[in-house]
């Protein structure tokens, strides 16, 4: 009689991890099938009967289930080759890599150039374009992207009034409502030139590329932070007259008593005279500004992220007064179930 199949100990995460390779759509085959055979090794399956279930080679069974044995997890990867000799040496990849992390000079007409391409830098240091994108892609360079990020300086000033945003949202003053105020612009009314074809079983719905432009619009809105309440002016511009228009409308919900904090960006509108006299004839009112480039400290962005996946991104509207009704009928549904947003930054100083 043959001996037992010996049994693989596999612990909770290396057996998760291996679940995760089988199951992933986007695994490779071979590590698929190094999974499987680990995970069936862990069951008390000998070579023989892990070859039959998997589909593979006896030898291919036991060898997969002796490297994970020896290795783990590490095992399982693809031992390194040695490949055929290099055809550029190590002097002149180093160059290949150096060139690419600097800023192309002028063209001989005096043409600024702010990236290279893989057909330059093969010019450069004399190879071809194939050899300049292997090298350059192992060294994980790549030239051709251009990656853009702005980010506030990290000043007194800075942590003090996203501090202070962030206190208004945990712990506002009492008999305060915090409304965070911005508008969304430049929201354009596409409509549809043929019809939408329904999905259907194995087949997504699908929508014709050409569209109809009718038009644009923006949206005003004021987000109430502590009940998630949401008020909102459609407008065909957003100058001052428009904004003190939105104010109008939100200080008629505002009871007869409460004091009102509007969290607002640094936009120019914010600052005119003719908002300025309106604050003065609304006492109950003061603005709090966000920092420069931070408006991720304002939450009724959130909103619009919502109103633009699940009103806007696939909506198809006939005119821009067509657009205008949908998002307040959107707004009026919304507060319908409403809720605060659950925030938990503090006003910490983030490290760039």
């Amino acid at each position: 009689m043959a001996a037992p199949a010996k049994r693989i100990e596999l612990g909770d995460e290396e057996r998760a991890a291996l679940e995760r390779v089988v199951r992933a759509g986007t695994s490779e085959r071979r590590m698929v099938e190094r999974a499987q055979i680990v995970l069936l090794a862990s069951e008390g399956r000998s070579a023989r009967q892990i070859a039959g279930s998997v589909g593979c080679a006896l030898n291919t069974a036991k060898k997969w289930r002796g490297r994970f044995e020896a290795g783990g997890l590490d095992g399982l990867a693809d031992l390194p080759r040695p490949g055929k000799p290099l055809v550029y040496d190590h002097a002149v990849r180093a160059r290949l890599i150096a060139t690419a992390c600097t800023r192309p000079p002028d063209t001989a007409e005096g043409q600024r150039r702010e990236r290279w391409t893989h057909e330059e830098l093969a010019v450069e240091v004399g190879m071809s374009r194939s050899h300049a994108h292997a090298i350059l892609k192992a060294a994980e360079v790549k030239p051709h992207l251009l990656e853009q990020w702005v980010m506030s300086e990290i000043s007194p000033e800075f942590d003090a009034q996203a501090a202070e945003v962030c206190g208004l949202y945990l712990d506002p003053p009492e008999n305060t409502i915090v409304v965070s105020i911005d508008e969304k612009t430049g929201i354009q009314a596409k409509g549809l030139v043929r019809p939408d074809a329904n999905a259907a079983p194995g087949k997504p719905a699908r929508r014709d590329s050409e569209y109809e432009r009718n038009g644009t619009q923006n949206l005003f809105a004021a987000l109430q932070v502590h009940t998630g309440g949401v008020s909102a002016m459609p407008a065909k511009t957003r100058n001052r007259d428009d904004l003190l228009a939105f104010l109008d409308l939100v200080d008629q919900d505002i009871p007869e008593g409460r004091s009102v904090i509007a969290i607002t960006d640094n936009l120019s509108t914010r600052t005119t005279d003719e908002v300025d006299q309106w604050l003065e004839a609304h006492p109950h009112w003061r603005f709090q500004f966000t920092p420069t480039h931070a408006s991720w400290l304002n939450q009724v962005e959130i909103f619009f992220s919502i109103i633009a996946r699940k009103l806007l991104k696939h909506g198809a509207f006939e005119s821009e007064d067509d657009l205008a009704n949908q998002m307040l009928c959107f707004v009026e549904t919304y507060n319908q179930t409403a809720t605060p947003f659950a925030w938990t930054y503090t006003g910490k100083v983030l490290n760039a």
